[in-house]
């Protein structure tokens, strides 16, 4: 058996995924059929909740007009539609490469669920984007490089970092979808797409969860070398900052007619009321990677 197979082969894990299959099941819905794609959204009206625009709670947000916030937040919403699209793309190539690979048996059933609802999703958020905004923005991504802490190509290494990725990016995601889902003051387009993107994310985030615990501890269980480890943890915290980072965006600023925007973002990040504001959207991910050691001081 190998070791991958003796990480994720687990009574627990098997329950999980068998019954979130069955729950993919029940739920599906044809995205194609489930939206209304009115021709414009009000421009008068914020395209995302106020307290997740990049200048909530400074004085620079302070400062603008009802009518600026308004075209920041269209923006804003273009730009996090954006990164999923990007975001969901990754993923799709990853979890692809793995699906049927030796090891991963016992998830094979879910990720086939997984990746037929993540496809639709990369749909619908590119949809949204090309209709409203007409345009994708560009994947700005950096090159964190590499974690191997001297692990060369170690696949177990990159099997945990490429699912600790995906955790990551959809709990943050799932933050801005739950928020804006429940906003009354959207349109209601804008408020079904997030509700059924968290509705299918909550089964992605219940798995993911899981796998990377079993991972993580697979990795602690091999006895690798602390500077191995320390390096994982390195990307990860490099990894969550750059997740962060992306939602300021200095062609929202200028697509929304602010000037300077890379000297505006810098100034966002700075302002202790988005260091707090980071807190918040971080917290659920902060308290799983404490929970399961991974990140002892996040």
């Amino acid at each position: 058996m190998s070791v991958l197979t003796r990480a994720l082969d687990t009574p627990e894990l098997r329950e999980l995924l068998d019954r979130l299959s069955e729950k993919a099941a029940a739920d599906y819905y044809n995205p194609y059929r489930t939206f209304d794609w009115p021709e414009s959204l009000p421009s008068d009206r914020l395209w995302m909740s106020p307290d997740l625009l990049s200048v909530q709670g400074t004085p620079y947000g302070e400062s603008l007009s009802g009518e600026q916030l308004c075209a920041l937040s269209r923006w804003e919403s273009i730009n996090f539609y954006s990164l999923n699209v990007h975001g969901i793309r990754e993923l799709l190539i990853e979890v692809t490469r793995r699906i049927h690979r030796p090891g991963f048996e016992p998830t094979s059933e879910f990720f086939h669920h997984f990746i037929g609802e993540e496809n639709e999703h990369m749909w619908f958020f590119a949809r949204f984007c090309l209709n409203y905004g007409g345009k994708i923005y560009p994947d700005r991504s950096l090159d964190l490089g590499q974690a191997t802490g001297g692990s060369g190509s170690d696949p177990a290494v990159a099997d945990f970092l490429v699912f600790a990725r995906i955790l990551i990016f959809e709990q943050i995601v799932d933050y801005y979808n739950m928020r804006m889902a429940a906003d009354e003051d959207l349109a209601p387009t804008i408020r079904a797409v997030n509700r059924v993107h968290h509705q299918d994310e909550s089964r992605h985030i219940a798995c993911g969860s899981r796998i990377v615990e079993l991972l993580w501890r697979s990795l602690e269980e091999s006895e690798r070398p602390a500077e191995q480890l320390d390096a994982l943890r390195a990307y990860l915290r490099r990894y969550i900052a750059t997740s962060v980072e992306n939602f300021y965006n200095p062609a929202c600023y200028r697509d929304a007619g602010i000037p300077d925007g890379f000297a505006l973002r810098s100034r966002l990040l700075a302002d202790p009321a988005r260091q707090e504001a980071h807190r918040r959207l971080l917290s659920r991910t902060n308290s799983f990677l404490r929970r399961t050691g991974i990140l002892a001081d996040c």
